[in-house]
């Protein structure tokens, strides 16, 4: 298990690389934003806010796992991801392929800690 300093870090990794993401403009904030990425074939990864309703994150897995799309959990919270990128929303979906790799990677990191269930 990694020590707290490396969750921090990793979630801050995690938040930063959003926030270049959206100014790159390959961020899609909501969830009919997602299922319209989704179905556009736009979209690489999903993040699922921590604090997001289970019906909702059975919703997105649901349409992710339909477009064989990776949807993971975060972490992050809503008020994290609005303090982050200044929109509250509990999916994110990344619509680039590096980034989503990238990010994807953070979130096993964070999920190694053993903090996520």
């Amino acid at each position: 298990m990694l020590p707290v300093g490396s969750m921090i870090t990793t979630m801050s990794n995690l938040t930063g690389l959003l926030t270049i993401c959206r100014k790159a403009g390959k961020l899609v904030m909501g969830f009919d934003p997602m299922k319209d990425a989704l179905s556009d074939g736009k979209a690489c990864a999903v993040i699922i806010a921590s604090d997001i309703s289970p019906k909702t994150e059975k919703e997105v897995r649901f349409f992710s796992g339909k477009h064989n799309v990776p949807a993971v959990k975060t972490e992050l919270t809503l008020d994290g991801i609005y303090y982050a990128l200044g929109k509250k929303a509990g999916i994110i979906t990344i619509c680039d392929k590096g980034f989503a790799d990238k990010a994807l990677s953070l979130c096993e990191k964070e999920i190694d800690t053993g903090n996520m269930k």
